[in-house]
């Protein structure tokens, strides 16, 4: 069978309609006292247009003049593959006075029209734990609205309007707060969407701001698999950063991460790794037949703002951003990543580039301007990346540690949210310029992230970062342009009842992701439980396979060895169309079965996955591959006991019947055209 066809005429010639006459971009704010929807040229000044095909997405470009300050930016792109459409506006002060104040701005302020409307979608990490929600809109307004700074904690920003006989996939790429509204009246649904939550500021000469990008993808069929394939199919081949300079794809891949396989005390299961300690647990996963691709090198390595050596609080010592020679003396960190290399493995190093603390330690040791550090209501630090000289400052210092050490990859953390600190640097600027210090932070941030993987490119490194914020606090669609969630959640490093609740929300959305591969009771043991359950639910792109190698002697590495083996075997599967069979289930309820399928409609094949949880009652499950061809024959084959079975793809999606006689297991089974 050939791939899909996700082409669609309609959302071309909406695009067309919109690039071809601003005055229909939805797109609506203030300028001073005056509102607007779009740029109409009696009002913006067309002054220049850029055209150019970039991959596979056509970009248009377009330069406009407001007045004798103001101009505009309008960016927008199109995908033909996918039918999908963008656009992203910036305002500029390209003059010698400032501009009028700028309000109201909502970076999406567009109606579909259909009946019956539903809003499909997840939650955030944080509170929610990815959790699904179907509202009907027709029953009343539904509004999200993020408000501490980082994105996808208790919200996400992707959503699936379904209306009349179709829909419309919508996401907002925006890495501060955000804001989106659906409201349904007379057989229309306005849906509006913003970045910056009560931006209202006027630009100083030279100064630019931004709206938040939108995404729009139509479709036709009113069918959720249908929208969900569509979606993931437009993420992984329009959306993902690629791998190199040479534009690869990014490959699923296993890391390792070995601090707590040291012998020294924790602190936070990330600080203990020394000189004397990563050689030992590398050389027993090599010895032991485990193939790993990255080293994941986590906080505690740099020392304090004054200079001193970190034996516990990772997390109140950062911003020097320079080795601690306690910890590794001369070339040591250097000799590990060569050594690694040599292996061929990569290392990726954990920075937390947004905050800083000791301000005077880094003023007087490491040239840091204290007025770049800014104090809100908590303990947080902020530092001002949205200050050109402190991100250049702050880039410095990272691609310093990165390039004198061969770093492959960069790994970012968040751990603090920074709206107050974002407020009290609006409230330094004076009246009118609510939200600039927010908008100019996340740019700068997204700058920084550019930078990084031009750094990347230059050098022959890996062109995207790992992307984290105590977690899932970071995955909108702009950084999702540019980093991977190696770890989708913290939580995600507990029980498999939860990791199979998020793998069936969160994967409809974000593809490509990682998740920790055994079961325990607290997010920082050193240690845990596995076996197939828990593996065959850990199965993901980013394969996190982690143990104590050299210091549990009871540590089974059979059973690791089986998991890297089964997950080598399946791996490329998990990019390719994805269906969940049964309903979600709560990360508490562990009375029902979770199943769920990766199907490549080019082999015509997949891999099914059910699960009866641990106090599910039910021996039997019976799943419905309505995804297979009707008029194919298929094998069915039982990972485990290697019987196989032929069925037709007909009966088949008329249901599958699966049994296990025991709760807590898992069946896997390999199905392929006959």
């Amino acid at each position: 069978m050939k791939k899909r066809d996700y082409t669609n005429p309609e959302a071309e010639k909406a695009y067309r309609a919109m690039a071809g006459d601003l005055s229909a971009l939805p797109f609506s704010f203030k300028y001073g006292d005056r509102a607007y929807t779009g740029f109409s040229a009696d009002d913006f000044t067309p002054v220049g247009r850029h055209a150019e095909t970039l991959g596979n997405k056509e970009a248009n470009v377009f330069e406009l003049k407001a007045d004798e300050n103001l101009d505009v930016r309008v960016e927008t792109a199109y995908y033909p593959s996918h039918g999908a459409y963008e656009w992203t506006v910036w305002f500029i002060n390209g003059g010698n006075s400032d501009t009028k104040v700028i309000s109201d701005v909502w970076a999406a302020d567009m109606e579909f029209a259909g009946e019956k409307p539903v809003l499909r979608g997840i939650l955030g990490d944080h509170e929610n734990s990815y959790r699904p929600y179907e509202r009907d809109l027709a029953a009343g307004r539904v509004n999200f609205k993020s408000v501490n700074g980082r994105p996808t904690h208790i919200f996400f920003p992707y959503f699936n309007l379904e209306f009349g006989g179709g829909g419309a996939l919508l996401a907002i790429g925006w890495g501060g707060t955000w804001e989106a509204d659906f409201q349904y009246g007379d057989g229309r649904t306005r849906f509006r969407a913003a970045g910056v939550n009560g931006l209202s500021t006027y630009l100083k000469p030279g100064e630019r701001i931004r709206s938040a990008l939108i995404l729009v993808i139509p479709y036709n069929v009113r069918d959720e698999d249908y929208a969900t394939n569509l979606w993931r199919d437009w993420f992984i081949n329009c959306n993902m950063p690629r791998r190199n300079a040479s534009g690869e794809p990014i490959r699923p891949f296993c890391t390792t991460c070995v601090s707590n396989d040291t012998g020294l005390p924790n602190s936070d299961g990330s600080i203990s790794e020394r000189h004397f300690t990563w050689k030992p647990s590398l050389e027993k996963i090599l010895a032991e037949g485990i193939e790993i691709d990255y080293r994941w090198f986590d906080a505690g390595w740099y020392v304090d703002p004054y200079g001193n050596t970190v034996e516990t609080d990772w997390w109140g010592t950062v911003g020097s951003w320079e080795l601690d020679k306690a910890k590794w003396p001369g070339r040591s960190f250097r000799e590990s990543v060569d050594w690694a290399h040599e292996k061929g493995i990569k290392t990726f190093v954990w920075f937390e580039p947004e905050r800083v603390t000791h301000v005077d330690g880094l003023d007087k040791n490491f040239g840091y301007k204290p007025e770049w550090a800014v104090q809100g209501g908590g303990a947080a630090i902020t530092n001002n990346i949205g200050d050109k000289e402190c991100l250049d400052w702050t880039f410095g210092r990272i691609v310093n540690m990165m390039d004198e050490n061969q770093v492959d990859l960069y790994r970012e953390d968040n751990n603090s949210d920074p709206i107050s600190c974002w407020a009290a640097l609006d409230a330094k600027e004076g009246g009118n310029r609510a939200g600039i210090s927010e908008n100019k932070s996340v740019a700068g941030h997204y700058e920084l992230w550019d930078r990084i993987i031009g750094f990347g490119a230059r050098t022959g490194k890996d062109t995207f970062v790992d992307s984290c914020a105590s977690g899932g606090g970071r995955n909108d669609l702009e950084s999702m342009r540019r980093g991977v969630p190696f770890l989708r959640s913290d939580s995600d490093r507990t029980t498999t009842a939860l990791r199979l609740s998020m793998q069936t929300g969160f994967n409809k959305w974000i593809p490509f992701c990682g998740c920790a591969s055994t079961e325990q009771e607290g997010q920082l043991d050193p240690d845990g439980r596995r076996d197939p359950y828990i593996f065959r639910a850990s199965y993901n792109p980013v394969f996190i396979i982690g143990a104590q190698w050299v210091q549990d002697p009871d540590t089974d590495f059979d059973m690791l060895r089986f998991g890297q083996a089964e997950w080598n075997s399946l791996k490329d599967y998990l990019l390719k169309e994805y269906y969940v069979l049964t309903k979600w289930n709560d990360a508490n309820d562990r009375t029902n079965w979770t199943s769920y399928m990766y199907y490549d409609p080019e082999k015509d094949g997949g891999v099914l996955f059910a699960f009866r949880m641990e106090e599910a009652e039910a021996e039997s499950c019976t799943v419905k591959l309505n995804m297979l061809e009707p008029d194919h024959d298929y094998t069915i084959t039982n990972a485990d006991t290697g019987e196989t079975i032929r069925r037709g793809g007909r009966e088949l999606a008329e249901g599958f019947a699966i049994t296990q006689p025991q709760p807590r297991s898992a069946a896997l089974f390999r199905i392929e055209r006959a």
